[in-house]
């Protein structure tokens, strides 16, 4: 069975349509600088009044605790207290309730930034200060830089730079009414939608203003820039799971009258009533969910028949790959699968250090990972992340799966991906090779191989995506 390997390249986005690159990079990672790890110097605009959102923990639970970590000027605290709708600085505020801070954002060398100071505790480390403290409003690799000492060197007490991502809005944001990039950290059950909600914008303009195309993946302990068209106002019943609903009040059986007992009956009877309907509910949820779980068994049995009806002869193991060749799209919406993140040394160790031996083309090598053979290529930072975007939303057995990628390392900016390894070879190696000519039947085979990942590709996927590259 030849495999094929289908790479999709997206139509680069223009640069005056957007504002600053997305970093999906978690906060307390260590890989060297590429487009995305701090926000750029891109406006006319050497500095602006914006805004950030951080999050109430069991460290900081008041108001006043917030704005004296973030060093807000007491003749603001007033203007505080009515950005976030609060009347008292010293309430206490429930976990994760979100927070706006004003800041005034100014260029620094080549990077938007708000400079604060920390008092350095002996119990913490940097990772600690940039992920937990200041809530991967930074990365722990640039508060090292910017304070340029080790951890062991430093001493309780010491005041640490803390320069927080921000960003002001360009010229050509400015021109379509963008006045603030709100900076908002990203935590685990945040998505676009509820982000969308919350601030009252369209997903449109949220992916424009990160660099990204439609339907992104995104990741916790990472930031967004938020496009304002005015002054920030938070929707803060959206959150990313409804409360529970409040139960029946205790009832006291009070028999005084013939009316206190009718009341009792109505309130017994409307008890009874409302469990008679929960029961009804969940037998329906229930015959629902059998009906649903049929009609997949169906479809699948279907499409195994059409497959065998249709396809060409071939073995067994071919017979049996062609049942999953092709599902539902209802089926695959939405559905992603989890990628490992490997280290530069299990890929040295995979490729023998990179050795000429194991290479198999430009900046691609093979290599063997926990005993499965993989092919390791290196890409740019943009083409990763469309890769890594698309592959981890196919699973179809005429396409070449993604395992994980590798953010590589300080000499080679560019990260790695891993990708399982076709049994094969290339198949323009095959097709070209004198020594093991191919008869007709196995290249009409291969042709019927590589129309079925197209047609994967183009009917079975959401969104749908044309192939501009194939391999």
């Amino acid at each position: 069975m030849v495999y094929i390997l289908l790479i999709i390249f997206w139509a680069s986005i223009s640069s005056s349509s957007g504002q600053q690159y997305y970093d999906y990079s978690d906060c307390s990672l260590d890989p060297d600088s590429y487009p995305g790890s701090r926000y750029t110097c891109n406006s006319s605009q050497k500095s602006c009044l914006t805004f950030l959102v951080y999050r109430a923990n069991q460290q900081f639970q008041t108001l006043s605790n917030v704005t004296d970590l973030f060093q807000v000027n007491p003749d603001e605290s007033n203007e505080v207290l009515r950005l976030n709708n609060l009347t008292s600085p010293s309430k206490m505020l429930p976990p994760g309730r979100e927070v706006l801070i004003p800041i005034n954002c100014s260029c620094s060398g080549q990077f938007f930034q708000v400079n604060f100071s920390y008092a350095f505790s002996g119990s913490t480390t940097y990772s600690d200060i940039a992920c937990s403290v200041f809530e991967s409003l930074l990365k722990s690799r640039t508060l090292r830089e910017e304070n340029q000492l080790q951890e062991n060197d430093l001493k309780a007490g010491s005041k640490l730079h803390v320069p927080l991502k921000c960003a002001c809005p360009d010229d050509f944001s400015s021109s379509k009414g963008v006045k603030y990039l709100v900076t908002y950290p990203f935590v685990e059950g945040d998505t676009l939608d509820l982000l969308r909600m919350k601030f009252g914008i369209s997903l449109e303009d949220l992916c424009a203003a990160n660099l990204l195309a439609p339907n992104p993946t995104v990741y916790p302990n990472t930031t967004f820039l938020i496009p304002l068209k005015k002054y920030p106002i938070m929707n803060l019943q959206i959150t990313d799971s409804q409360p529970p609903s409040p139960g029946f009040l205790p009832t006291i059986d009070i028999e005084t009258t013939g009316q206190s007992k009718l009341r009792t009956l109505y309130v017994v009877g409307s008890a009874v009533g409302f469990c008679l309907v929960l029961v009804a509910l969940l037998v329906c949820g229930l015959y629902v969910k059998a009906l649903r779980k049929w009609k997949v068994e169906r479809l699948l049995s279907f499409n195994a028949r059409s497959s065998c009806s249709i396809a060409s002869p071939r073995s067994a193991q071919t017979a049996r790959s062609s049942t999953n060749s092709c599902l539902s799209p209802d089926l695959l919406v939405g559905v992603t699968y989890s990628l490992c993140n490997y280290s530069i040394d299990e890929l040295k160790r995979a490729t023998k250090g990179f050795s000429e031996d194991a290479r198999i083309g430009d900046q691609a090598y093979k290599g063997m990972i926990d005993n499965v053979q993989v092919m390791i290529k290196q890409m740019r930072f943009e083409d990763t992340r469309q890769v890594v975007d698309v592959h981890s939303k196919i699973n179809h057995i005429n396409i070449v799966s993604l395992h994980g990628f590798c953010y590589g390392e300080n000499v080679t900016p560019w990260p790695y991906i891993v990708l399982e390894l076709p049994s094969n070879g290339c198949l323009r190696d095959c097709l070209f090779n004198q020594s093991n000519y191919l008869r007709w039947h196995k290249r009409t085979q291969i042709a019927f191989d590589v129309a079925t990942g197209l047609h994967y590709l183009h009917h079975c996927i959401f969104p749908t995506y044309a192939h501009l590259s194939v391999n």
